[in-house]
């Protein structure tokens, strides 16, 4: 068959630099999981609310098909929503617990200072809210029900950021990710304590000898996913005859799996046999590679990657497809129009959060309590207080366990739903509306977060007449480069100028990078910062864990301490900080010099370093305008060549 070229015909001209069509397929993955998942669940909602509407009892008869599973007498009796919100659901727990785990072992919540704002706006919105509904549903004979409006619905938050979110969300994002982690833990200790009934004692005390079981698991040498899943179900059984929820047992089994960041010396074995197999491949090598590469990740990082894309695009849209079939029709939206549980949830959802996040964020702020990273602005604040209040699945789930009455549910469903809607449409009006009142100039002209010699690496004195910033990256060729210059501009400067050092890994071009910085921090803490940076950049190449353990013991480190640091949350937040920063002032490729506070755009070769530190240098005083010291040093070649 001659081939055949498809040209463009004369009705449809097509620029000479038309960017080429982008397919269906990667459209759809531009968007992200986050985005993605968002809408699925929307639009299983939209069918949902379709599906009851559409037919006489069709929507319910179907979630009320019986299903029996078990072998002679020992048999377990369900309906299919039952499945969905008893097993499918822990699946979703499970996540859940995972996420907690992780961010209280090594993540946002290992330090208090860092946890101390997103833990106190997290049990105000737990708190306000629930306050909230009880005084506006006091009378109704459903005032238990107040915790249908205290979670905030962790996906529906982070997908609609990033539809209506300002267009470097990273700050305000990691905050508001800590801040659903604690508040689903207040969720699912109200669901365990305040939602169970029928307490059976015996059932959760076999539980407890799995919970154990599960914990020891971790020490097998092998076969440990078949032996976590046996006693996942054992343990989810006794959770089921013991009354309590059985959904918690997967948070219960989450917290128990272990998590930790990959050991360097893991990473460089999994490198060494990678590298056999790629010598001499065979199937054996091969296996042994994909092993060890695997298990130098910690199992809940492992099962959170390989779980997520199920929660996402199958049990949570399963779960709103099952729960958000929600009757309308006049007499029904008028009935939830004067019903006090449809108010209160409303009010406890959109206000209740609002107040309870936002104002206890303010109060904090003005205190000067807490970390607030560089970009966590009141107005941004306020965007992410109201987007809180989309409560949507642990709302409905709870809607289930509190309310008994089908005509209360259906109030309540439409509350949750009303609710989500008015908080997402809130939100975006925040957004948009700040953006328009105070729109930034051009983001990242001006150093965003002033230099604190407490906190950055500086090289020189804090009273210098002329600081130079750089954000760099320790595998990036120009980078190097630039510090070289930058010591050129010291040799002729001196002690009148200040150097600060700060991370932007571009980990996606330099494998390495990330890495690096952080064993630039693992040996600040030993107070050789700057003799391991010149060392990383005396040789780019060779940056993998053995190289760095290498140049750490050149360095006279304690070798055992650096690297317990290199694996410690305290290293991966320093990094991480910088790099919210660097991306808070769209700062995409390396280095990104500030120059007195000034983003310098142009080459940084000394002299011209030299030019740029004198045009932009503070207005002297009296005093120091008297100084001969002070006075603007013309670069000569034989300066800086």
């Amino acid at each position: 068959m001659p081939e055949v070229t498809i040209s463009p015909t004369a009705s449809e001209p097509q620029p000479e630099n038309a960017p080429p069509r982008r397919s269906f397929a990667d459209a759809l993955r531009s968007l992200g999981r986050n985005r993605i998942g968002a809408i699925l669940l929307l639009a299983a909602t939209v069918a949902a609310i379709i599906w009851a509407n559409a037919g006489a009892g069709g929507y319910e008869s179907f979630w009320e098909t019986q299903l029996s599973i078990g072998v002679a007498d020992l048999r377990l009796d369900f309906t299919l929503h039952s499945v969905v919100n008893d097993a499918l659901m822990a699946m979703f727990f499970f996540t859940v617990g995972l996420e907690v785990r992780r961010e209280f072992a090594i993540g946002e919540l290992t330090s208090w200072s860092r946890a101390l704002v997103p833990v106190i706006a997290a049990l105000a919105g737990l708190a306000v809210p629930a306050l909230l509904f009880v005084l506006i549903a006091s009378g109704t004979g459903h005032e238990h029900a107040w915790g249908v409006v205290i979670s905030t619905d962790t996906a529906f938050l982070v997908g609609a950021l990033a539809l209506v979110g300002p267009k470097v969300p990273g700050r305000l994002r990691v905050f508001l990710l800590a801040l659903a982690v604690v508040d689903d833990i207040g969720a699912l200790s109200i669901i365990a304590f305040v939602y169970t009934e029928d307490f059976t004692p015996l059932p959760l005390a076999l539980a407890a000898v799995g919970l154990a079981g599960v914990y020891l698991t971790r020490y097998l040498r092998g076969g440990r996913g078949p032996v976590y899943a046996t006693l996942a179900v054992f343990v989810w059984l006794c959770f089921l005859a013991s009354g309590v929820h059985p959904t918690l047992a997967g948070v219960a089994i989450a917290l128990l799996v272990p998590v930790y960041r990959p050991n360097r010396r893991d990473v460089e074995h999994a490198l060494e046999l990678a590298r056999t197999f790629r010598q001499s491949p065979n199937s054996e090598y091969a296996r042994q590679a994909a092993n060890s590469l695997r298990e130098s990740i910690s199992i809940n990082e492992r099962l959170q990657s390989a779980w997520d894309p199920y929660i996402a695009y199958f049990v949570l849209p399963v779960f709103a497809l099952a729960n958000a079939g929600v009757h309308l029709s006049p007499e029904i939206l008028a009935d939830a129009a004067g019903s006090a549980v449809t108010w209160g949830i409303v009010v406890g959802l959109v206000v209740g959060k609002f107040v309870g996040v936002f104002g206890s964020t303010s109060v904090l702020r003005r205190l000067r309590v807490g970390e607030f990273g560089m970009g966590l602005t009141s107005a941004r604040m306020a965007g992410g207080a109201a987007l809180c209040g989309i409560g949507f699945t642990i709302s409905l789930f709870i809607v289930d366990l509190a309310i008994d009455d089908d005509a209360a549910q259906n109030e309540a469903r439409v509350g949750v739903l009303a609710a989500s809607l008015i908080a997402f449409l809130l939100a975006t009006a925040i957004f948009r509306i700040s953006d328009a009142v105070s729109p930034v100039q051009r983001v990242g002209e001006t150093l965003a977060r002033p230099v604190d010699s407490t906190r950055d690496h500086v090289f020189g004195s804090d009273d210098a007449e002329y600081t130079i910033v750089e954000y760099g990256d320790f595998q990036c060729p120009f980078c190097l480069k630039a510090s070289g210059s930058i010591q050129e501009v010291h040799e002729v400067l001196g002690d009148r100028l200040r150097y600060v050092w700060r991370h932007a890994p571009l980990s996606q071009v330099h494998p390495n990078a990330q890495a690096a910085a952080e064993a630039s921090e693992a040996a600040a803490l030993q107070g050789r910062f700057f003799e391991m940076e010149r060392s990383l950049f005396a040789d780019q190449d060779h940056l993998l864990p053995g190289d760095i353990l290498r140049r750490a013991a050149e360095l006279g480190l304690d070798v055992d301490r650096f690297e317990s640091d290199l694996t410690s949350a305290q290293v991966a937040a320093r990094v991480r900080d910088d790099v919210l920063d660097a991306e808070a002032m769209d700062i995409t490729s390396t280095p990104t010099l500030f120059v007195n506070g000034r983003r310098h755009r142009g080459p940084f070769d000394a002299r011209s370093l030299i030019r740029a530190l004198q045009e932009t240098q503070p207005a002297a005083t009296p005093e120091s305008s008297s100084d001969p010291s002070s006075r603007p040093v013309e670069p000569r070649v034989e300066d800086v060549s």
